[in-house]
């Protein structure tokens, strides 16, 4: 058996690994057709996640990535509804 830890495997993923993983994710399927348990999802996230800390993903690019400047107030919006530079941006989270 290995001794190998769950971050030594994520460092030594491939691109094409990663790719994978998060196809699987998305589809909530290996690429078999077998469909992951929600542990399987859990861990598949937390590697994916650790991967692109470790190999510099740029944001745009990683799993959960929101684009705020797509999301913000529309121009014709009165100006005391709109978020000044200031204040943080806030996302409300809905289960």
């Amino acid at each position: 058996m290995s001794n190998m830890t769950f971050d030594g495997m994520v460092g030594q993923m491939t691109p094409a690994i990663y790719e994978s993983l998060k196809q699987s994710m998305q589809l909530r399927k290996w690429p078999d057709g077998r469909v992951l348990t929600p542990e399987q999802v859990e861990l598949c996230m937390e590697a994916v996640i650790k991967y692109e800390a470790h190999n510099n993903v740029p944001p745009e690019s990683r799993v959960g990535f929101i684009d705020n400047g797509t999301c913000g107030p529309r121009d014709d919006e009165p100006t005391e509804n709109k978020a000044t530079k200031d204040e943080p941006e806030q996302i409300k989270w809905v289960n």
